[in-house]
C-alpha cells in the first residue's frame, strides 16, 4: 500500500513539474512574441514638414519619453530665471522611493540642476526626473498637468501624460511619433541642452554615480542634436534623434521594435535621408507687389500693404524650380481699416496644388470719412487757396 501510495504521489509530482513548465514556457514564449505597433516619422524642425511616416499618428505607448517633457519644461523653467543650473534642490522622500533606473538619491540630499538635468537626459534617472517635477510643478501632479498643458500648446493632440518619468504605467503615456518629433523640436531650440543631449558618458554625485548614455548615436553621427533612446515594456525599443547640418534639422523618431540596434540604426537611416535627398527652400516673393491699395469712403485715398514672413519648405533636391507664386489681392477696402486687416494673399504653388499662403495686409489705420470730417478738409482747402 505504501509503494502504491509513493507511486501515486510521484506521478502527480511528476504532472505538476510539467504543467508549471508548460506554463512557464507558455509565459515567456508570449513575452518574447509580444507585438509592437511599428512607428516612424522623418520631420524637418523649423517647419514642421513631415517628409517620411509609418504609422506616424497612431497612438501607442510612449514610455519615458515622457522625460523629454520633463527636460522641456526644466529649460523653460531655467529661461524663466525661475531656477538656475548651479541652484541646488533637495531630494524628497517620494523621489528618493523611484524605482528603476535612478542615480541612488536619498531623502534631504542636495544635487544641483545641471547634475538633475545630465541624470535625466543621459542617465533616464526616475528619482532625478521627480526632484525637477516637484521643483517646477509644486507637486509631481501638478507638473503632470503642466506636461499635458504643454502638449496642448505644442498641437501635440494625441499625446497624453500621466507621470514625469514615463517607468510607472509606462502603457498610459500615450503619444504618436509625430507628436514626439514636434516635442523634440521644441527641444532642438535650447542651446544649452544639446551639451547633454550629446554627451555618451558623464559621471555625479562626486562621481559616486556613472551616466552612459543609450543613444549611441551620439558618439558618431555628424552634427547630432541627441535626444532619447531605450526601452519600456509597452512601447518597445524607441530612438527619438535630431541632427543639425548647415543650419538644417531633422528630427527622426522610431517607436515599438524588438531590437534595440533596430531603432537607433532606422532613426539613423531617416536623418540620412533627409541630409542626402531633400532641402530647405525659401521661396522667394513675387515683386509685383503694390506698395499701398485704394481705400473707398476714408479719410485716406491709399492705405500702405505688409505681408507675414514667407516660412521654409522642405522639396527633393533640385525641384526648388517646380514653385511658383502669385499675389492674389482685392480691388480697394472700405474705411474704415484697421491695421492687419487683410486685403490678399501671395499664393504659393507647387504643380496645380497651392502649399501655403502668407496673407497681405493693411499696415495701419484709415478713418472713415463723415460730413463732418469732409467739411473740415473743404475748409482748410479754401483758407490755403
Amino acid at each position: 500500500m505504501r509503494k502504491k501510495f509513493f507511486s501515486r504521489s510521484l506521478w502527480v509530482f511528476q504532472a505538476i513539474i510539467i504543467l508549471v513548465s508548460e506554463m512557464y514556457i507558455t509565459v515567456k514564449a508570449d513575452n518574447e512574441k509580444r507585438e509592437y505597433v511599428f512607428c516612424e516619422v522623418l520631420a524637418e524642425a523649423s517647419s514642421g514638414t513631415v517628409i517620411d511616416g509609418i504609422n506616424e499618428e497612431t497612438k501607442v505607448p510612449a514610455g519615458t519619453m515622457a522625460k523629454l517633457m520633463t527636460v522641456l519644461l526644466a529649460a523653460e523653467s531655467i529661461e524663466r530665471g525661475e531656477i538656475s543650473l548651479d541652484q541646488e534642490l533637495n531630494t524628497s522622500s517620494f523621489a528618493n522611493s523611484m524605482q528603476g533606473a535612478q542615480i541612488w538619491l536619498m531623502p534631504n540630499e542636495k544635487i544641483t540642476v545641471d547634475e538633475l538635468l545630465r541624470s535625466v537626459i543621459i542617465g533616464n534617472a526616475n528619482d532625478a526626473s521627480a526632484v525637477l517635477a516637484e521643483k517646477i510643478g509644486g507637486t509631481a501632479d501638478n507638473f503632470v498637468r503642466l506636461m499635458n498643458d504643454k502638449a496642448a500648446m505644442l498641437g501635440m493632440k494625441n499625446t497624453s501624460f500621466t507621470n514625469f518619468n514615463g517607468y510607472y504605467d509606462d502603457d498610459k503615456q500615450i503619444s504618436t511619433a509625430k507628436d514626439m518629433a514636434v516635442l523634440c523640436a521644441e527641444l532642438s531650440e535650447y542651446d544649452f541642452l544639446r551639451q547633454y543631449f550629446t554627451c555618451w558618458h558623464d559621471f555625479v554625485r562626486n562621481g559616486q554615480t556613472e551616466l552612459v548614455n543609450n543613444n549611441t548615436l551620439v558618439k558618431s553621427y555628424k552634427g547630432i542634436l541627441g535626444f532619447k533612446a531605450g526601452y519600456t515594456e509597452s512601447s518597445g525599443y524607441f530612438a527619438a534623434c535630431g541632427a543639425e547640418r548647415d543650419g538644417v534639422r531633422y528630427i527622426s523618431v522610431v517607436i515599438g521594435c524588438d531590437d534595440e540596434e533596430l531603432a537607433v540604426s532606422e532613426a539613423k537611416r531617416l536623418m540620412d535621408m533627409g541630409f542626402s535627398d531633400y532641402m530647405v527652400f525659401a521661396p522667394p516673393v513675387p515683386d509685383n507687389i503694390p506698395e499701398g491699395i485704394s481705400v473707398r469712403g476714408g479719410m485716406e485715398r491709399k492705405v500702405p500693404l505688409e505681408y507675414g514672413a514667407v516660412k521654409n519648405i522642405v522639396l527633393p533636391k533640385g525641384a526648388e524650380n517646380s514653385i511658383s507664386s502669385r499675389v492674389v489681392l482685392t480691388d480697394f477696402l472700405y474705411a474704415p481699416v484697421k491695421k492687419g486687416d487683410k486685403a490678399g494673399e501671395i499664393q504659393f504653388i507647387r504643380g496645380e496644388k497651392m502649399i501655403f499662403s502668407v496673407d497681405i495686409c493693411a499696415a495701419g489705420p484709415v478713418e472713415e470719412m463723415s460730413a463732418a470730417k469732409a467739411l473740415v478738409i473743404i475748409i482748410k482747402k479754401l483758407l490755403t487757396f
